[in-house]
């Protein structure tokens, strides 16, 4: 069997060699933890499509606008 590494989807910043925040989703991981969530210290979260569908649809209807990010 032949794994592949996970598909990037978006970088966040992306201007600068700081190690920016990736966005990937791992069609190999279990369901529970397909879409990978990646930070520029190394750290990651994973989540199901599910749940980060449910993050983009929180976004879009401006549940995230109160963090005063322009």
């Amino acid at each position: 069997m032949h794994e592949t590494s996970p598909e990037p989807l978006a970088t966040f910043c992306g201007d600068c060699n700081c190690g920016c925040p990736h966005l990937f989703i791992d069609p190999h991981s279990p369901a529970d933890r397909r879409v990978r969530i990646t930070d520029d210290f190394g750290q990651q979260i994973q989540m199901s499509e599910d749940q980060f569908q449910d993050l983009v649809a929180q976004a879009k209807a401006g549940r995230l606008d109160r963090l005063g990010i322009a």
